[in-house]
This record gives C-alpha cells, structure tokens and sequence, in this order.
C-alpha cells in the first residue's frame, strides 16, 4: 500500500509540474484560475474517481475470495466423500470376493466328496454342519444351497431316492423388486421339462428351499445356464428373499464332474454339469453390518444398485431420501461380468455454511474500505495542507518582510545614533589633546565616559537582536588569550581602585600563548562577567582564572575537602567547582569524552569569574540567563544595565561549542564559569595583528631576561597572581612571606635580587618593619641596592603610605597587575629600554607609523563625521582630503589619482557607499583591463598596470548583513563608528 500511495504521489507531481507549465503560458486570469481552481478542482475529482475504483476493486477481491475459498472447501468435501465411499465400496468388494471364492472351494468339495464317490460322504446333515461351522469364511452370505441337475429321464427314481416331489419355484417366486407386495403360496410340483434342478442340500438358514427347482423360476434359470456355461459364478438380479423378505442375490457355481478339461467348451461344460451350488446374500443386513464397523458409519449415506439396466436402476440397499446433492459413485465388481453394481454415498447433512471464506472476505471487504477511508483522509488533509502551507508561504514572506524591515530599521536606528555618538566622542577625544585644567578634564571625562555607556547599551540591543534573527556568526582570528585579559583589567582597572576591590587575572602557563577564534566575542563574554562582579562587589576581589579543562579535571579528581580561606583577598567564596556541576563535559561516564573535539589542535578552555560580592537570591538564579530580566526591581535604580548582558554572553558560548554556569550564595559571592573551543594557534600566521603582539611580547621578555625579583606576600593565592604577572616578563621570582625573611634573602643570598615587590597588606601591617627594611636596605654592602614596588589596591590607601614610607611614588605599581604596567614601571625606574611610559601606547605609535604621509580620501555627508575622521587620521599623520558624497568620490578616485585608501560611509543621499564603491571598481576593472589589452598606455596611469585602491567602509551599523554587504560591493574592509584605534590599525596593516 506504502508503494502504491507513494506511485500516486508521484503522479500528483508530475501532473502538477505539467499543469503549472501549460498555465505558465496562458494569459493572467487564466493562469490564476487554473492556479487556484483548476488544479485542486481536477485533481479532487480524479482522486474521487481513484477512490471509486478502489472501492469495487476491493468488493470484486471480497466476491472473488468468497468464491474462492468456498471452491476450496467444496473440493474439500468432494475429495472426503470419495474417500469414504471409496473405502466402503472396496471393503464390500473385498468381503464378497472372500465369499465367492469359499463358495466355488465348496462346488469342488461337493465334486470331490459328493459325486466322485459312491457311496457319497455328504449328506444334508454334513452339509448343514460343515456351512454352519464355515459360515465365518462367508462374511457376506446368509445361506448356502446345493441343486443337484436331474434329467427328466431320473425324475422318478430321484423323488423315490429322496422321499419327496420336486417343486416349482416359479409359483412362490418374488415379483422384481420395485414392487414392495409379497404372497406366499403353497409350492407346486415342478411342471414335465427336459432337467431339473431340485435343492439338496440347505444350510439350516436356508433349509426352507430344500425340493425347490431352481430352473422353474425364470430368473434363477437363466442364471444357472449362464453359470453351467462359463465356469464362473453369476449373480441373479435383487429379489424378496422366501420367507425373510429381505432383499437379496444368490451366487451360483456349477459344480462339474472332475474329468472337465480346463479349456472345455460351453457345450462340453452342459454335458459335464452335476448340479449348482448356490449362496444366498441378504444384501441389507450385510451392508449395514459392514457399515457399523466404520466410526463415521453416521456422517453418510450409502446406496447400493444394480445398475446392469441403466436406465432403470434396482436399489438393493439405502434410502432414497436426498440431501444436499453432493454424491460420489463408486464402482463395485462381484465377480459377474454381465451384472453392474455401484455405491452411492452422499454426507448425512446439509454442509456447513463456510464461516472462514465469509469471514476473510468481509475481512477484506472492511480492510478495503478503511484504506479508502484513510485514503480519502489522507487526500483531503493534502488538501489541507496544500492550503496551509500556501498561507503558511504568505506569513513566512510577511515575516521575512518584516525581518528585513526590523534589520534594515536597526540599521538605520545604529546608524541614526551612533553618527552623532561619533561626533560627539571624537570632537571630546580632540578635546582631551588640548591644555585643559583639572575641573574641565574631569567633565570631559564624564561625558566620554556616558558617551560609551550608550554606546555600549546600543551594542548590547544590536547584539540581542542579531541573537534572536540567528545572524551572529563568529570570526576566526589569531589573538593573544592574556592580552585580551590585560585589556579587560584595564578597562575596570579604575572602578576597581575607586572600591579598593582587588581585580586580578590568571591564566595557566598550559594554556597556548595564541588562539584562534573571535577575540571580540570572546572578550565580551569576559567583559560582562567581570562586570556585573565588579557592580555588585563592595568589598573583597574579583578573579578572572583560565585553565585548560583536562587541567582543571585532575585537579578536581584530586581535591577532597572544600574550599579554604585561601582567596585572593581573604574572604570566603563560592566553592566553584559547583558552577560547573550541570556541564555535560563533566559527567561521571567521562568528563573530556562529553566534549566537541574534532581534532587535536583544538583548545578546550575553562574559565571562572568569582567575586566577593552581594551574591545572587536564590528565588532569582532561576532567570538569571532570561534577556532584560534583573534580580530585582531596584537592581536597575542602583546599578544600572539592561539585565541581557548574561544572556548574549549564554549564547555567545554556545557559539563557542561551550557550556555557562554559576553558584552564588548570598552575602557570599558568585562565581561563574564556562568553557569555549578555539584552535591552537601558536603555529606560524600571516595574521599581521597577531604577529605584532607576539614579537611585542617577545621583546619585552627578552628586556628583562636575567632579571630577579623577590615578591614579600604571606597569602599564597595572591603570590600565584603577582607571580604569573611578573614571569611573563621574563623575571625570576621568590617569594617570602614577611619583611624580616626578605631582608635575610637580599643579604644572604648569593645572586643578587634586583626588584623587591612587597604587597600593600604586608606593609600597612607591619608599618614599624617597613620603614626600618628601606633603611637597612640602603646601609647593606650590597653595590646596587634592590628597586623596591609596592603593590597597592586602593588609590586611598595608597596617598597615605607613600609619604610615611619612603618609597617614591612612582615606586606603587597599581593593581589589577597587567605585564604591560609591570613592564612600564621597571623601564622607567631600572633605566632598561625606552619604551615609554605604557606599551598601551605601542599601538597607537604603530598606527602612526603606518598612516604618516598617506594621501586618504574621507567620504561622508555629515560635516562633524567628516572633521572627526580628518582629525584623528591627521593625528597620526595621513594627508586627509574630504568629501561629502558619493558622486564626487567616483570623480576623485577615476584612475590616474594619488590617493593610498578611502573611508567612505555607507548611508548617504543621493549616492550611498555601496553604489560608489560598485563604480569605483567598475571604473578600475575597465582602466586595468584596457591596460593589460594594450588600449591605453601604462605610462599615462603612473606606471600602475593594475588599479584597487582600498576602500574601508565608516558605518555605524554593525549588523552582520551590513557586513556581508560590504564585502560583496567590493570593499575591503570597515570601521565603525566612532573609531577604533586597534580596529583602525587591524584594517590598515592590511594594505600599509
């Protein structure tokens, strides 16, 4: 059936696919009759016509079943009816043989014994006894008789002889049968004829027949002759048998005299003829008595005939009464070839009525008509589903219309909001670099400082958006894992110092020095964890560690007892390996097996945030990951935010094949953790940003190689940070843990210490140590004295221990501790290197580097974005030329030019970006190729043989369709709006 409806199938698209092509050619209307009526309405009517069919299909395999099955148990019954008949028919011929064959043994005895000796041994008494006694080898008779033949010469002599006067049969003989009367009457004496055949002998049965002359009845001598002739046994025809009226036949043999030549002609037997022996058989109480020894004697009837006339059959046993006309014939053979004999049988009852055919074919009737149910179901849900899913087509392209407008309406609301952002934060950036006192500094810094806050919500709301359109697609780019870390700490650095909350990072020197992935994405999600701790921490620290996860694994396998007070700060934590209790990579079957990992280059990180923090109620952890939902309602008074950060950071880790979680506990603090999959990446790149920040790094080691510290912390949590931060320079470390036991290793030890690092703690504890440590410090023997770092936490307490201290203000290295601080401290106080004050400002000077002297053409319609782009690009020294549209930039970029690159924004009047830019490289496309044809001489372009100038896209639009625009308009690349100093430098290096 599966076959069939999927053949149907088949030919319902085909025949829609021809349809839709005739109608593809007919006039409007007519195509949109035969689309939205034709079709359905012929295609309805040829699935009614099928359905039809089906069904008398289905009644002619019912009928043909029926019929069927019903022949089967006819045959059935034919072939156990001839079975049996066949079987009662050969019992009966087999039993009458058996008689037959003892009756002709006994004309031979009676030759022997009776007329080959003289006197005779056989008299009726003898007779009588002997038949009596053998009557068992005689199943079948009821009596047997011996007619001595008497010539008419003896007849005298013979009824002297025997006492008695021989009788005629024919006065008491049986009218054929078909009559049912019977007289009796008083036997005659045998009329004169030329022999006799009186009976002798009788057994005592038949004793009744003894003077009785056989050859006086017309039948009986008929049968006599017949027998005396041929040698062979005859049997008479059915009659009443004298005084039992039974209905019967008698077998009759001629008994010879025993000089009879076997090949004797029937003349010769006549002569040869002493008389006849007979056996009576009453074929009624034979019959039924062989029929009771059968166990289905009951289930049919018999009928025996003599059918010798065939056209007027003489019934010798059973019941003329008819049934159900089902009869099976048997032939039987007594030995009398010039007699017929058969047996009728036919079954008792009527047949049964065939329940099995009747119930299969109704079976098939029923299975017939509910596939056509399910048939007709099936077509008219197709029906319905054809038109649902036409209207379904409907809402998806109102749907996608209204994704495209709700994307092209975030475009131009980013758009809309982030130009004049641009302005306004470029225009604060330039006022930065002019000569402003303390009270103006601060209020530009405050509006810079709300300018990126609604720049980073507007990010935030562009970012869920993207989320929930499924357009987020993330990069693949080389980064430096800790640098990212050092950008983050950098940027709450100051907030952090505000609180006196410690912020520190960690990563596990097993953890690849470059990655490949979405550094952006990645920082993000680093950007708001550590953001909301930093929010909601008064007090105490917050943490950033990064491990490998197989690292953290043994770790944990080994851990038994819970956390201690060993933190960063001293308060106590969240215990976090309960944040990750939920993560399928840390499942008891296997906790590395459960991660993605489809090659061995691939990096699978964790990392955890923990704070000391407010914590999280536990009625709200529920809904912590749900988008604009916060804590609670004061949350958003007091400390502002959208409440979506966690939830672009959940989805942002799915992205990275990752798993987020958390605990928090109360008054206590959360920690939050999650894992992300990036490539290893510390291979050889072309990737000219990673590239720069490796040889940065390296370079900067390698200033300070040979260089040895001692770092003076009692608390091994936080030694574990300042050390990972100072080794990265390159710098040996020692630890101790008080001021007493550095000033013994500064003077006992044989290599010299060049920098002391003393925790702010250890020195605001034990103030009267510290002053006398520089003092003995500076009295030791040693020829170059130790630089001695303080490393502070809050800028409050700090103001007050340098003046009492002694050390030098430029001396108090303040946390978070970043290797690029670290390295600017050591520079500027051991005199190694001149690298400034920062190596933030690296990129910056990198940037100026690349930019100086390059001729640039800004193109935009907003003044202020363009005297903010020609601004900040002249900083760093590019010769900037402006325009402000789309048609003068195609002019100014016409081959031959002078121009090094072009910022062009996207939305502008008349001519947007993308239009100018398909222009441009139209235009560049045709001079190249008419170069490389010889139609124009390279001399006349510049000796330039290939024209493509870089065009960089401004927008303040960051949807990712915007993006993928950019590219397939034949821009090289974009910057958003306002610029980015590293996004500008990523673009650049590209083609400077």
């Amino acid at each position: 059936m599966t076959t069939k409806t999927g053949l149907l199938a088949d030919g319902e698209q085909l025949w829609m696919k021809f349809w839709e092509k005739i109608s593809g050619k007919s006039f409007k209307i007519h195509h949109h009759y035969s689309q939205y009526i034709g079709p359905k309405r012929v295609r309805r009517n040829w699935w009614k016509k099928l359905l039809v069919a089906w069904i008398v299909v289905g009644i002619l395999v019912s009928v043909s079943v029926f019929w069927y099955m019903s022949s089967l148990a006819t045959e059935k019954r034919k072939e156990t009816i001839a079975s049996m008949c066949d079987e009662r028919a050969r019992m009966l011929q087999d039993q009458f043989n058996v008689s037959m064959n003892h009756i002709q043994a006994m004309s031979i005895l009676i030759s022997t014994f009776y007329h080959s000796k003289n006197p005779s041994a056989i008299d009726q008494m003898t007779f009588a006894r002997y038949t009596e006694r053998t009557a068992f080898e005689r199943p079948l008779t009821s009596g047997v008789a011996y007619a001595v033949r008497v010539l008419h010469s003896e007849r005298e002599q013979f009824e002297k002889q025997q006492g008695w006067t021989i009788k005629r049969m024919d006065s008491i003989e049986q009218t054929p049968v078909h009559k049912d009367e019977y007289s009796s009457e008083v036997p005659e004496p045998s009329p004169v004829q030329e022999e006799y055949a009186p009976v002798i002998f009788a057994q005592d049965t038949i004793a009744h027949v003894i003077s009785l002359d056989m050859l006086s009845g017309e039948e009986d001598r008929g049968n006599i002759l017949r027998a005396r002739e041929s040698g062979k046994g005859v049997l008479t025809a059915p009659f009443r048998l004298i005084k039992s009226n039974r209905l019967g036949v008698i077998l009759t043999f001629a008994v010879y005299k025993m000089d009879l030549p076997p090949d004797a002609t029937p003349d010769e037997r006549t002569q040869a003829t002493d008389g006849y022996l007979g056996g009576v058989f009453d074929v009624e109480s034979l019959v039924e008595k062989l029929l009771q020894q059968l166990a289905s004697k009951q289930t049919i009837l018999v009928n025996v005939y003599d059918t010798t006339n065939i056209s007027h059959p003489i019934s010798m046993y059973g019941s003329n009464v008819s049934d159900d006309g089902l009869q099976h014939v048997s032939a039987l053979n007594f030995g009398d070839p010039f007699r017929k004999h058969e047996m009728r049988c036919r079954f008792k009852h009527k047949p049964p009525w065939p329940w099995l055919a009747t119930t299969t074919s109704i079976g098939i009737l029923v299975i017939a008509l509910l596939v056509g149910q399910i048939f007709h179901a099936t077509v008219n849900r197709i029906a319905k589903v054809e038109d649902d899913y036409h209207d379904m087509m409907e809402l998806k392209k109102r749907a996608e219309a209204a994704d495209i407008a709700k994307s092209q309406f975030l475009a131009t609301v980013s758009h809309e909001i982030r130009t004049p952002m641009n302005g306004v934060l470029g225009m604060l950036h330039m006022l930065m670099d002019t000569d402003l006192d303390v009270t103006q500094q601060d209020y530009v810094k405050t509006a810079q400082g709300s300018g990126r806050a609604l720049v980073s919500l507007i990010n935030e709301v562009l970012d869920q958006a993207k989320i929930e359109s499924g357009k987020l697609e993330l990069e693949a780019v080389r980064f430096d894992l800790r640098a990212i870390l050092d950008d983050v700490l950098s940027l709450f650095s100051g907030k952090s110092q505000e609180k006196g909350v410690e912020l520190a990072a960690y990563v596990s020197d097993k953890v690849p020095e470059m990655l490949i992935g979405d550094a952006r994405r990645f920082q993000q999600i680093i950007t708001n964890l550590m953001g909301n701790s930093i929010k909601f921490t008064e007090k105490g620290h917050v943490l950033v560690t990064v491990h490998l996860v197989e690292e953290v694994v043994d770790s944990v396998k080994g851990e038994t007892e819970s956390y201690s007070d060993d933190t960063l700060s001293g308060l106590p934590v969240a215990d976090r390996r309960q944040s990750w209790r939920g993560f399928r990579g840390f499942s008891p079957d296997g906790p590395i097996a459960a991660l993605p990992s489809s090659s061995i280059d691939e990096i699978n990180l964790i990392v955890s945030v923990e704070d000391t923090g407010a914590g999280i109620p536990s009625e709200a952890q529920s809904r912590i990951f749900t988008p604009f939902m916060q804590v609670g309602p004061s949350i958003s008074r007091t400390h502002g935010g959208t409440g979506i950060g966690l939830s672009i950071s959940k989805c942002l880790v799915q992205l990275m094949k990752g798993e987020i979680g958390f605990v928090s506990l109360p008054k206590m603090g959360s920690t939050f953790t999650f894992t992300a999959v990036f490539a290893n990446g510390s291979g050889n790149s072309n990737n000219p940003k990673g590239q720069q920040i490796n040889n940065q790094s390296n370079s900067i080691s390698s200033e300070f190689h040979g260089v040895r510290a001692l770092v003076v912390d009692p608390r091994p949590a936080r030694v574990k940070v300042s050390k990972y931060h100072i080794e990265r320079l390159g710098i040996c470390v020692e630890v101790v843990p008080d001021l007493n036991r550095a000033f013994s290793s500064i003077s006992t030890k044989e290599a010299t210490i060049d920098v002391v690092f003393i925790e702010q703690e250890v020195w605001d504890n034990d103030f009267n140590t510290s002053t006398p440590f520089v003092e003995r410090l500076r009295g030791t023997d040693i020829s170059v004295a130790p630089k001695l770092f303080l490393l502070s936490n809050s800028l409050s307490s700090t103001r007050s221990t340098v003046p009492a201290s002694g050390i030098p203000a430029s001396s108090v290295v303040m946390k978070p501790i970043r290797a690029s601080m670290l390295a600017a401290s050591l520079q500027r106080l051991m005199g190694v290197g001149s690298r400034g004050n920062s190596c933030n400002i690296e990129l910056p000077l990198s940037l100026g580097d690349l930019l100086r002297g390059r001729r640039i053409l800004v193109v935009d319609d907003n003044k202020v974005n363009l005297k903010v782009a020609e601004c900040f690009l002249k900083k760093y020294g590019a010769d900037v030329v402006r325009s402000d549209g789309g048609e003068e930039a195609v002019s100014l970029l016409e081959p031959p030019h002078k121009f090094d690159a072009c910022f062009m924004d996207i939305q502008m009047p008349k001519m947007d970006g993308f239009k100018a830019t398909k222009l441009i490289r139209s235009i560049e496309s045709k001079v190249t190729s008419q170069i490389e044809q010889g139609e124009l001489s390279v001399e006349a372009f510049d000796n330039v043989s290939s024209w493509h100038v870089p065009i960089l896209a401004m927008t303040a639009d960051v949807i990712q369709a915007t993006n993928e625009e950019c590219t397939k308009c034949g821009m090289d690349g974009y910057v958003s709006k306002p610029f980015d100093p590293e996004r500008l430098y990523r673009e650049v290096s590209r083609f400077f």
